[in-house]
């Protein structure tokens, strides 16, 4: 029973890493860095819980964070693309945005800048219950979502035009395909698949405290440099990466201090990084500007 509690613990965890990540690797496949994958989760939760709290609907709170991760996502691809700030500046720059807007809207909408009140929506009980309480419909999005980003990725004319101005977009504007516009469709799939993420944290967890995220955001970047921008190795990445983290409620040695324990996750994704920097290629044209 514990083994089967980490399983369904490493995938829970693993799903907004893993949105967020699928997200980061359309908009870097399509050469933008978008670190600015934090912040769009940290908007995407606190939008989800706000409908939710409006609506008692789960599913409007779920339009909802995609609506506000894609917004950020288009400011991002407004500054680097047309006014040409550096991507990495714009993405700084939006996440701290996102950390100050998200603590002012709680004092406005439920005057506390900790934590909103309890989101109460709708859950199907008996099986189907427990079932989604241990295998959510988002986590189950999720992993569909690697395959049919492979196959959008690497078997349609999408994501050839995306991946080659990724890597060469001067050859690909020569062919005639829309390199900004492009690039501006990969940030905008970034933008939707990381607010999913961020709705899975306050909806899953039935309210949104301060600075959600916690660095869910630079992990997920991680985890995409690990599986080498592709879906199947990002999930491999995540998977990993959320196993130490759910493994944190079940290890229990007593000569093991708490705090070690929980920075295993942060660990775990710096020992990966150090493991693969050198052997992963990026994208030719990732963050250059055109």
């Amino acid at each position: 029973m514990i083994a089967l509690a980490i399983l369904f613990g490493t995938l829970r965890t693993a799903t907004p890493l893993l949105l967020a990540g699928l997200g980061g690797m359309f908009s870097e496949r399509g050469g933008v860095v978008n670190i600015a994958l934090e912040g769009i989760l940290l908007v995407g939760a606190f939008a989800a819980a706000a409908a939710t709290a409006f609506t008692g609907s789960a599913t409007i709170g779920l339009m909802a964070a995609l609506f506000a991760g894609m917004l950020l996502a288009l400011l991002h691809a407004l500054a680097t693309l047309w006014i040409g700030v550096d991507q990495i500046v714009s993405g700084v720059a939006l996440n701290l945005l996102a950390l100050g807007l998200t603590e002012f809207l709680m004092w406005v909408f439920f005057g506390s800048g900790s934590n909103s009140p309890r989101l109460e929506f709708w859950v199907p009980s008996g099986f189907w219950g427990r079932f989604f309480t241990e295998l959510p419909p988002l986590t189950l999005f999720a992993l569909a979502a690697v395959p049919l980003s492979a196959l959008l990725l690497f078997r349609t004319r999408f994501g050839l035009r995306l991946r080659s101005v990724g890597e060469h977009p001067e050859a690909a504007a020569s062919l005639g395909i829309p390199v900004l516009r492009m690039r501006l469709w990969g940030v905008l799939l970034s933008g939707a698949l990381a607010g999913l993420g961020g709705a899975f944290l306050s909806l899953n967890a039935h309210y949104f405290v301060k600075n959600m995220s916690a660095g869910r955001g630079f992990i997920a970047l991680a985890a995409l440099i690990f599986g080498k921008w592709k879906p199947w190795g990002l999930l491999v990445a995540t998977l990993l990466f959320g196993f130490a983290e759910a493994l944190q409620g079940h290890l229990h040695v007593p000569w093991l201090p708490v705090r070690f324990v929980q920075m295993l996750p942060y660990l775990l994704t710096m020992i990966a990084l150090v493991g693969v920097i050198g052997k992963s290629r990026a994208p030719a044209a990732l963050g250059k500007k055109l």
